[in-house]
């Protein structure tokens, strides 16, 4: 298993599950500007990361990959059984990760300095969507179970990014959900690899 990694992207929650799964695997640093570059391009044909290259071929998307990863490392008891409830909500906050918060937040990032209103608009987008998931922590430490899985580790990383955006201020338990996250050594380790190659 070698995953191509570049430091403050979506990689970086791939790189964190496999710190926590703690089984053996190669990483492969890029700068940013090798994303295009054509060897990258046969691997991801957007140039975007993160990418897994296993023994079938590759695969991209993130979330895509940390719920494979999961799948292949039961040991590690990060993903419930396969037609369980619990993993059902696996999927449901996965998706919801990607589909509901994510991309209200990329949006604010982008349209800040540009287009204030817009970003204001994407920023209520979030907080209703943020709300959902402070109702689901309700009395809970993890999203599923009780316990901390692949579902965390798409939601957290998620949600790392909309405190750096200063968006998670009014929302005290999602705010200590992402500290309790930021705590884990493996996220630690994460962040750190290869910090020196991000350029932003």
């Amino acid at each position: 298993m070698r995953l191509y990694h570049v430091p403050g992207t979506r990689s970086t929650r791939v790189l964190w599950l496999l710190e926590e799964i703690g089984a053996p695997y190669e990483l492969t640093l890029m700068a940013r500007e090798d994303r295009q570059r054509d060897e990258h391009l046969l691997r991801h044909p957007l140039g975007r990361v993160p990418v897994i290259e296993e023994e079938g071929g590759f695969v991209f998307e993130s979330a895509a990959i940390c719920l494979h990863l999961a799948d292949l490392h039961p040991e590690a008891g990060l993903i419930p059984a396969p037609g369980s409830h619990e993993r059902a909500l696996v999927y449901q906050w996965t998706f919801f990760a990607m589909d509901e918060l994510e991309p209200s937040l990329v949006e604010v990032s982008a349209a800040r300095e540009s287009d204030p209103e817009r970003a204001a608009s994407a920023a209520e987008r979030f907080q209703a969507a943020c709300r959902v998931i402070k109702e689901a922590l309700d009395g809970n430490d993890y999203l599923v179970g009780g316990r901390f899985g692949v579902a965390d580790v798409v939601c957290g990383g998620v949600l790392a990014f909309a405190k750096r955006l200063e968006l998670t201020q009014d929302l005290s338990s999602v705010e200590a959900y992402v500290g309790r996250l930021d705590a884990r050594p493996a996220r630690q380790r994460a962040i750190a690899m290869g910090t020196d190659l991000a350029t932003g």
